[in-house]
């Protein structure tokens, strides 16, 4: 009993152990590389999920359109029992009874159906696959948007990641401040106002550092919204925010480039050649159709005694007034010149786009080496504040004055970081085929 007893013990206890384990695992932070979140985005998020429906709508448009062109077959089986009132149709004949008695017939047919001419069926087909293929650009157009877009929040995560991690530094600063305030004092190398002032310091970078913190999982909340995960999902960035050089190119070469990869240009070109083939279509409205249509079956008053039948003709038919084309062309016609307005507008933003990334590119990683010699300078500075007041040489304004200094350069090169970062997934998404080339844009691990 007691060896029952002990090994039910036992497995209990590494039953409770393995599942503590996958507790563990599972409470893990999930650690995004900028690769990841733009994997996930692809894959989840709402704006792609909602294009890839829109393609598959218009592939059914199109699949309907088509069938109008193809044959159509039906097949009947008719059992028919009934008798007939000949006086009611007017016809009586003497010795005749005006009612004809109940009889049966039966008849099984096949029926099919060929459109020869329709061109009117035939641009409004084309006219779908046109549509179709605008989906499928606009689909490829949204994909590229997700990748910027989730590559804007992860940058904005990494931001306030690295906002996150200067003010703790600030704070471990502050508080070694605070101390040698308080130890000057105790010493009478310095007043209650330089150590009270430390504290004030020190109380400020305590409160930014909650700030900061909060705003840092406020934007990874944002950022597992856009990827489709739970909010309640902990996540943690594999990347700091980090420099790296990327070379720009050269305007007129990277514009023509541009325009012939950028899906939302060519969606607008394929949206117009839809309308061109709709405006087809309505002036074929006018012009004659010819089908062909056909059964054949067995037709009898019994199945031993059924006897084949068929027929088959031909139909030709032409509008002779159909007022509703005039409107019909008005309409289209208004949306044709509508979008070789947007194609037109198109041309030229895309263009400040490119212009206006590479110019970005440029400043920004000016700013980078600039906010770095300013960061290494106001260390600088409170490095030697920090001496002059431990050597009484002058009271602690001087310090708080360098720890704000120091916080301001802190802050700069984050943005100039930041910016630059932007830049780079903004000069990718300008040249078009965001999803092709963007892993050429991003920093080596």
């Amino acid at each position: 009993m007691r060896s029952k007893a002990g090994w039910i013990t036992l497995m209990a206890a590494l039953f409770l152990a393995g599942g503590a384990r996958v507790d563990a695992q599972q409470a893990g932070p999930r650690r995004l590389t900028l690769r990841d979140a733009i994997g996930l985005a692809l894959k989840q998020n709402l704006n792609v999920l909602v294009a890839n429906t829109q393609v598959e709508q218009l592939e059914g448009t199109r699949a309907r359109r088509l069938a109008s062109l193809l044959p159509h077959a039906s097949g009947d089986a008719l059992a028919n029992r009934q008798n007939i009132d000949l006086a009611a149709l007017g016809i009586s004949f003497p010795q005749v009874p005006t009612v004809v008695p109940a009889f049966t017939h039966y008849d099984f047919r096949i029926a099919a159906s060929q459109s020869v001419i329709d061109r009117h069926a035939y641009h409004n087909w084309k006219a779908s696959e046109k549509q179709e293929e605008a989906a499928r650009l606009d689909y490829q157009d949204t994909r590229d948007l997700v990748i910027r877009e989730a590559a804007g929040l992860y940058l904005d995560s990494q931001a306030s990641a690295a906002e996150v991690e200067a003010a703790e530094s600030r704070v471990t600063t502050s508080q070694a401040l605070a101390n040698l305030a308080r130890d000057q004092h105790a010493q009478g190398l310095a007043t209650a106002v330089d150590e009270v002032r430390a504290q004030v310091q020190l109380a400020r970078d305590q409160q930014n550092l909650l700030v900061a913190r909060d705003t840092y999982q406020t934007s990874l909340f944002a950022l597992a919204h856009f990827l489709g995960l739970s909010p309640g999902e902990p996540l943690e960035l594999a990347e700091s925010l980090k420099f790296h050089h990327v070379e720009s190119a050269k305007v007129e070469p990277a514009l023509h480039t541009a325009l012939e990869a950028r899906s939302d240009y060519a969606a607008l070109r394929k949206q117009r050649d839809s309308l061109v083939e709709q405006l087809k279509a309505s002036r074929a409205r006018y012009y004659p159709t010819v089908s062909v249509n056909g059964d054949y079956g067995a037709i009898g008053r019994g199945f031993n005694s059924m006897a084949g039948t068929g027929e088959i003709q031909g139909t030709l038919t032409v509008t002779l007034f159909d007022r509703d084309r005039s409107g019909e062309k008005t309409e289209l016609q208004s949306q044709v010149k509508r979008l070789d307005a947007q194609i037109d507008d198109l041309n030229r933003e895309i263009e400040q786009e490119l212009r206006k990334a590479m110019l970005d590119l440029e400043s920004s990683e000016n700013q980078v080496t600039v906010t770095e010699a300013a960061l290494h300078l106001a260390e600088r500075e409170l490095t030697l504040a920090q001496d002059r007041f431990r050597n009484g040489v002058t009271d602690n304004i001087e310090v708080v004055t360098a720890q704000a200094s120091l916080a301001s350069a802190q802050d700069d090169r984050i943005t100039a970081l930041a910016r630059h970062a932007d830049a780079v997934m903004a000069l990718a998404r300008s040249l078009g085929g965001t999803e092709k080339i963007y892993q050429n844009y991003l920093a080596e691990p």
